[in-house]
């Protein structure tokens, strides 16, 4: 599949690359670090980055300003990203060639090259197992590639601490950082708290609820957002505060938005991906999403957790 990739690579001038909305490291990461790859590989190809910007990733990257007439005779690329109605813009099927690269369960098998490797602790890794795989035909790495794929490794990993890190993320992490950025600064900016969210997690951890099966759940109304003057995006980036708590299996965190209930989903050993694709989500076994439209569904789904974790 790597072979199929890298020649559809070759024989296009334009090529688009796409993440998942409410981006993460690993979407910024395994975009970027392909789209930046890809530029020191082939610097006579028109390589670009689609999607919003998210404020609290500015520091990664800067995503392109792409017109329709572009994407007509393009290779489109959709890092990261397991359901094509998660894909931001949607746009993506204006290309002429379309390929999946993604590291989740494969329920929707969009694409016309697929690549999805559940192995892998993260699509960045992915990207740079791309690279090794064809250094020897012409792929470059460079520094802010590997900036971006490293970025993403981590922020997938949880710090290598998640159980998808393996002896293979060791080494490629350890490749990666030989190259010259700092790992620190990158650290830095991925883990600063700002004083409001840090004053929201001391909420979250007064005020969870526990079950005597073993499921926390946390709601974050949009008043409790606009009382801390926090975004959605920055209280579902809290989900893991939870993780070393005593006695939880599997937690979630419901946080409102706009237009509908952001899930997220965790657990320490329960399959909890099933759960989320109930209410119009995914992902891995152990971390996941979904989103719903009432509070009467979240209390569903906190039953739900709780017949898994009974279960388990």
């Amino acid at each position: 599949m790597k072979d199929k990739i890298l020649e559809a690579i070759k024989q296009f001038d334009t090529i688009i690359i796409h993440r998942h909305v409410r981006p993460d490291p690993d979407a910024y990461g395994s975009q970027g670090g392909l789209a930046e790859m890809l530029k020191a590989s082939y610097p006579d190809k028109n390589v670009l980055i689609a999607g919003e910007n998210e404020d609290s990733l500015a520091f990664l990257n800067k995503m392109d300003t792409i017109s329709d007439e572009e994407y007509e005779g393009a290779l489109v690329i959709v890092c990261d990203t397991a359901n094509q109605e998660r894909i931001c813009d949607q746009r993506y099927g204006l290309g002429e060639l379309l390929i999946k690269i993604d590291h989740h369960p494969n329920d929707d098998q969009y694409g016309d090259v697929i690549w999805v490797d559940t192995n892998a602790s993260s699509s960045s890794e992915m990207i740079y197992e791309l690279y090794l795989h064809g250094k020897q035909q012409g792929l470059h790495l460079n520094t802010n590639a590997a900036r971006l794929i490293y970025a993403g490794i981590v922020g997938d990993t949880g710090r290598f601490l998640f159980p998808s890190t393996n002896p293979k993320t060791f080494k490629y992490a350890g490749e990666l950082v030989e190259y010259n950025f700092l790992f620190s600064v990158l650290y830095e900016n991925l883990y600063s708290t700002k004083p409001n969210v840090a004053s929201l997690s001391g909420y979250i951890l007064q005020n969870f609820t526990l079950t005597p099966t073993g499921v926390a759940s946390v709601i974050i109304k949009d008043e409790m957002l606009k009382k801390y003057n926090v975004k959605p995006t920055e209280a579902s980036q809290l989900v893991s505060i939870l993780g070393n708590i005593e006695g939880i299996k599997a937690w979630v965190f419901f946080v409102e938005e706009e237009d509908q209930i952001r899930v997220r989903l965790r657990s320490k050993g329960p399959v909890i991906n099933q759960v989320a694709r109930r209410y119009n989500g995914g992902g891995h076994p152990l971390a996941a999403g979904a989103s719903i439209y009432s509070w009467d569904e979240a209390e569903q789904v906190v039953r739900d957790l709780e017949e898994i974790c009974s279960n388990d």
